[in-house]
């Protein structure tokens, strides 16, 4: 494993793993750290984004539950500010705690990432992104009916709220990430895809959306330089044909591989897609660029080439 600069991308699983108390997420975060820590310890620069798809919900939920004249509920983009904080915090405790068990010196610090969308995306006239908890079909359109959000069944898991999903323009702290990762700083922005906002003559205005996170890490590792992005799933590889008797796990592939299957609708709209995709357009942007895809127990072998799916140009 060479010296480089590498934007990691944690799945839900990485936070979240069924209790959604403090308590457990931290200590979720903290399995998360020692896996993470194998590549800090190699003098790699790292910059984690994280996702923030439970947890804004939960925020949206707890806004609404507390809502009185006194207490305004915060509106989506502030939501995704407080996860932003709440989720960075929690990372950095975790990574610091596995530092010192290390003996490594560095500095780890979170950075509330704004980033810039198009007013005009298509995306604002079709929310298709699940935020928060998931509800039977009844419960769900007793939500639509009282609140007017949208909601839409999740893969045969439930009803789920969906709120639009604009492409990144650009990542508005990017140059600040950069200063910090090339000094030796650990960096965690972009969280949840970071608060989507949009350009005015009076400046940045935040706006009801919430961004991908991969195709915000895709951005982010585009304007820093970095030779590596990794996108963590629940998944050790990529698969085609996926839980079918033909399953074929993809280990070394091109874009142009990833683009026929995408034709053969190999990978799911909600969940693996927004991967392939983030991915193909990161190697697009320069030959001697690299993505993985891969579970967070394999993220130290597949840097090595040993596992995961490993995707060129």
């Amino acid at each position: 494993m060479t010296r480089g600069k590498i934007v990691i991308a944690l799945g839900g699983n990485a936070i979240q793993t069924g209790d959604a108390t403090a308590k457990a997420q931290q200590e979720a975060l903290e399995k998360t750290a020692e896996q993470l820590v194998k590549i800090i310890e190699k003098d790699i620069d790292i910059v984690i984004v994280h996702g923030n798809g439970p947890q804004v919900g939960n925020i949206l939920l707890q806004q609404k539950v507390a809502e009185s004249e006194k207490t305004p509920a915060m509106p989506l983009d502030t939501c995704g500010a407080m996860s932003q904080g709440m989720i960075g915090y929690w990372i950095e405790n975790a990574i610091e705690k596995a530092l010192k068990k290390h003996n490594i010196n560095k500095e780890v610090v979170t950075v509330v990432t704004r980033v810039v969308v198009d007013e005009k995306d298509e995306a604002f006239n079709n929310p298709t992104k699940p935020i928060g908890p998931f509800y039977a079909e009844d419960e769900a359109r007793k939500l639509m009916n009282e609140t007017k959000a949208v909601f839409k069944e999740d893969a045969g898991r439930g009803w789920r709220r969906v709120v639009p999903s604009p492409i990144p323009v650009s990542i508005h702290e990017h140059r600040v990430i950069n200063s910090l990762v090339e000094q030796g700083d650990i960096v965690i922005a972009v969280g949840g895809g970071g608060i989507p906002v949009i350009n005015s003559e009076e400046g940045l205005i935040g706006i009801e959306a919430v961004i991908d996170k991969d195709f915000a890490a895709q951005k982010l590792a585009e304007l820093v330089g970095a030779d590596i992005l990794v996108i963590l799933t629940a998944v050790d590889f990529v698969y085609v044909n996926f839980n079918q008797p033909n399953q074929k796990k993809l280990e070394f592939v091109t874009a142009d591989e990833l683009e026929e299957y995408i034709k053969e609708q190999q990978f799911a709209a909600g969940s693996m897609l927004p991967k392939i995709e983030a991915a193909i357009h990161f190697v697009r942007g320069n030959g001697e660029r690299k993505a993985i895809i891969t579970s967070l127990e394999k993220v130290y072998e597949a840097l090595e080439e040993k596992a995961g799916t490993i995707i060129s140009r």
